[in-house]
């Protein structure tokens, strides 16, 4: 019987030896838990903790639970983060790998939980190329990588053919170790991809030179991987539509490779967006969600074999509508994943309002993997912390009181209510949110309301009593009872000391995203924090956002929609839409601007400003306001200064916060008991992922 709401997604797909039973795939991510955490190792040695020891060598159970709880909520089929075929495929030294029999047995605790709970699981097999972080890297041809220190050694015709066996065996192993299948990364950038693009491949034997030589080496891999796993075994390929860098694929030699790959003996195709090289946001929140889906149509019909479409789908209505449309048989999801586990029940269920929405901030997630920390989710702290972060009934059921309804003091409040504490939440403003409610309007960051949403639901489920206008007060809190006070007041901005800083033209970022006062046509921006790019783009879109519009998207961009240009983006240039102000963004550094941006998004947003004419200046030391508008020292390359007047209407101060506490000295000798959490606690930058987190562990041991 059809799904009543989601009909296409919650259809099942029989391969044929096997039955999957919906529609949704967890897209493959890197956790940090494939890896021995050889730090840990040290220290527990130093320390003579074997506690510490232990806990390095327990990744492969903790991504056990991780994968279980996947499983336990519904989705179709998991692709694990990548594992190597052979040690000069690692992506980073010790990186995780399969190719002998000690190793697939630390698989087999992932494959037996997952399938007790009901579901399937394939493993990734990805071979990194010349993104390879370490001194072993091998490639087609010995080109360095742009995000790789290391030059890759160009393999030998026998270190194809060895590599090609080494893929097969990998996936008799992950056979072997209970998976139900592997999923062949072609995509990305990685091995195979460098194999296929003339950007890549400057081979000139069998391997190189033609189209027709340089797709010999995935069909090779896809054909010795059937012959070694047999007939009963899901082959997914990552296959690489829209490479988005120079010299990559055009949309007739995806085809191509696709009918050639599906010919070799491939179950499903999914779909691989950009290069990581690319410098083109793929996964960020400023793509539109389904952003990419229309790449996947253009290869239906072309072969027979399902095919999955990905990026930026991470609620059920996007999977259903994108099913509907006919654009792919499947829809991936990664990362809605990691912050919502049960996404496929609650949304079976008619839940859809409970659903922990994945807001693509990066912040937890990817930037964790390149920092060469665990993976964990913004919105969702418990993500890869299963065996260790879980919340529990509280022993003593107490009376509390959280002040703020920001970002911590949500967290905070679900998470004492959801023990079984009895809750109070108090909110000065109208609604809550705290600094989302700025976020949410900056262009791109729309998703933030879904996170309100979320915890709007929560407060509700868990029968928080929520007093929303009120500015509780010491004489209030301590008459009521409170066993505990929460303080989630949040932060002000930083005053300056700059004469003429009490000018009318001066803004705060809170005058102007909150208070929405009228910013005239030229605009000087004091502060380049993250606060200072989101205020730059604020002003810069006007009242367009291309978040929300694909093909306003692909303007921006310069992506080709009909995929005839090499890459996608070959020989084409960006359509920007016109930026209604004359900005300054200023700081007092002379190190980058952004550079403590995430450094998966950091890069975006530059290049975001850069392309609409904003103005970056470093060095800057501030003289004063006046009517003409910021008088400023500029620090030149020979550490001279020069004297400069930017003549603006407005300038916005964004240099930073101070944390409000105005209510924890009187409760403490009221004898309250008091925790600071989010701002109020540290408000050197505003920080999310750090706020729910913190609210959520406080909360774990009241």
């Amino acid at each position: 019987m059809a799904h009543p709401r989601y009909p296409h997604l919650f259809e099942t797909l029989d391969l044929g030896f096997t039955t999957l039973k919906n529609r949704a795939i967890m897209g493959s991510m890197h956790t940090g838990l494939e890896e021995v955490n050889y730090k840990n190792v040290i220290r527990g040695l130093k320390n003579r903790s074997r506690d510490q020891v232990a806990d390095a060598f327990a990744g492969y159970q903790k991504l056990a639970a991780f994968y279980e709880e996947r499983a336990a909520g519904g989705v179709g089929l998991i692709v694990t983060g990548g594992v190597a075929p052979n040690r000069a495929g690692w992506v980073l030294p010790f990186a995780g790998k399969m190719t002998h029999f000690w190793e697939r047995r630390k698989h087999e605790i992932i494959t037996e939980k997952v399938h007790r709970a009901g579901g399937k699981i394939a493993m990734q097999i990805l071979h990194a190329g010349r993104y390879g972080y370490h001194p072993l890297a091998v490639a087609p041809s010995s080109i360095k990588s742009p995000i790789s220190p290391f030059k890759p050694k160009a393999l030998s015709k026998r270190g194809v053919r060895r590599t090609i066996e080494d893929y097969a065996n990998c996936a008799k192993q992950a056979q072997l170790a209970g998976y139900d299948g592997v999923e062949i990364m072609g995509s990305e950038g990685y091995l195979i991809n460098q194999f296929i693009a003339k950007r890549t491949n400057r081979r000139t034997d069998e391997w190189g030179g033609s189209y027709e030589n340089r797709m010999r080496f995935p069909i090779e891999v896809v054909k010795h991987v059937r012959e070694a796993v047999g007939p009963h075994f899901i082959i997914i390929y990552r296959l690489s539509m829209l490479d988005l860098v120079e010299g990559g694929s055009n949309l007739e030699e995806v085809i191509t490779l696709g009918k050639r790959i599906e010919a070799a003996g491939a179950t499903i195709i999914n779909t691989g967006i950009g290069w990581h090289e690319a410098r083109i946001p793929t996964i960020g929140t400023m793509v539109p969600r389904g952003g990419f889906s229309w790449v996947t149509r253009q290869i239906k019909g072309e072969v027979s074999l399902p095919l999955v479409t990905t990026n930026r789908i991470n609620m059920p209505q996007i999977a259903e509508d994108i099913l509907a449309r006919g654009d792919a048989d499947m829809v991936s999801m990664a990362r809605p994943f990691l912050a919502d586990a049960d996404l496929m029940k609650k949304s079976e269920d008619g839940r859809e309002d409970e659903i922990n929405t994945c807001i693509a901030c990066n912040q937890a997630c990817l930037d964790h993997t390149f920092e060469l920390k665990q993976a964990t989710c913004l919105v969702n702290p418990r993500a890869c912390y299963e065996t260790s972060f879980n919340i529990k009934p509280a022993t003593t059921r107490k009376k509390i009181a959280v002040v703020g309804a920001g970002p911590a003091g949500l967290a905070c409040a679900v998470t004492s209510a959801e023990r079984g504490h009895e809750v109070v939440l108090y909110e000065a403003d109208s609604q809550i949110g705290g600094q989302f409610n700025m976020a949410k309007k900056i262009p791109g960051k729309e998703e933030f309301q879904e996170t309100l949403r979320y915890f709007g639901k929560q407060l509700e489920l868990h029968q928080v009593k929520l007093q929303l206008n009120h500015r509780a007060t010491v004489e209030e809190l301590g008459q009521a009872g409170f066993d505990e006070v929460i303080l989630a007041t949040g932060v002000k901005p930083r005053g300056l000391n700059i004469p003429g800083i009490d000018h009318e033209k001066v803004y705060s970022y809170v005058d102007v995203l909150k208070h929405k006062k009228p910013v005239g046509d030229k605009v000087a921006i004091i502060g380049a924090g993250g606060i200072g790019f989101d205020v730059a783009e604020y002003l810069a879109h006007g009242s367009t956002s291309t978040s929300l519009d694909v093909n306003a998207f692909l303007k921006e961009w310069g992506i080709d929609h009909s995929i005839q240009a090499p890459g996608g983006v070959e020989g084409l240039s960006k359509d920007t839409p016109s930026n209604p102000r004359t900005i300054y963004l200023c700081q007092r550094k002379t190190s980058k601007l952004g550079a403590g941006l995430g450094k998966t998004t950091g890069w975006i947003h530059r290049t975001s400003l850069k392309d609409k004419n904003v103005q970056m200046l470093r060095g800057i030391s501030y003289q004063k306001i006046d009517d003409q508008g910021l008088h400023i020292e500029v620090q030149k390359k020979d550490k001279s200064t020069q004297a400069q007047v930017l003549e603006v209407d407005h300038i916005v101060v964004c240099a930073g916060q101070e944390p409000l506490r105005d209510l924890q000295s009187e409760l403490t000798e009221k004898k309250i008991s008091v925790h600071l959490i989010g701002g109020a606690d540290v408000a050197a930058e505003l920080d999310a992922k750090r706020a729910i987190r913190q609210g959520t562990k406080v909360a774990m041991r009241l």
